[in-house]
């Protein structure tokens, strides 16, 4: 049983797998191909990544792979939480720009599916978070891209972190949308 709730941007889905609990904890099918299947969510996932943040404010993105690489991922958080963004990347689209936060947790039990043609990134809202998430296509260097989280042409409201955010040098010096190649 899943609760599937459509968001802002066509394709991207908040869904939320059942949980059966009792005195001992709970149990919940994150990913069962016949029920998405029946949800309208066909997708042939081929890779599981797993990331750990220690601290709160490590913004991780805006990420994505191009076509014929391109991925859709199933994100879940199986400890902390984190504000998770997709950014409509297709040029053709009438959303193009447009984005989409979720708040992802742990508590919660929900997933995000994030669909291919758009940039995804998340920053973790407290220490410690741990992230699963399945992807269609491997890691494919050659077709990996990247966009400034901060891109003023986007406007993503982040939260405000005591601190400020962590980031990598990819994603420190990552292309403005505007300079970007993205999905056409």
């Amino acid at each position: 049983m899943l609760e599937v709730r459509r968001l802002g941007l066509d394709g991207v889905l908040e869904i939320v797998p059942k949980r059966h609990g009792d005195a001992r904890g709970f149990f919940s099918e994150t990913w069962n191909a016949e029920r998405f299947a029946e949800a309208g969510i066909d997708l042939d996932f081929v890779q599981d990544n797993h990331s750990y943040s220690a601290a709160a404010g490590v913004l991780r993105g805006l990420h994505y792979q191009l076509p014929p690489r391109a991925q859709a991922k199933l994100l879940r958080v199986i400890r902390g939480s984190v504000l998770d963004v997709a950014v409509d990347i297709r040029r053709s689209s009438p959303t193009f720009g447009k984005w989409e936060a979720l708040e992802i947790s742990a508590d919660k039990g929900n997933q995000v599916l994030v669909p291919n043609g758009f940039a995804h990134g998340f920053v973790t809202l407290v220490p410690d978070t741990e992230v699963l998430y399945k992807v269609t296509d491997t890691y494919s260097p050659g077709h990996d891209r990247s966009i400034r989280f901060d891109d003023p042409a986007i406007g993503i409201k982040w939260p405000e972190i005591a601190g400020g955010f962590q980031l990598s040098d990819k994603d420190r010096n990552a292309p403005l949308l505007g300079a970007a190649e993205v999905f056409a």
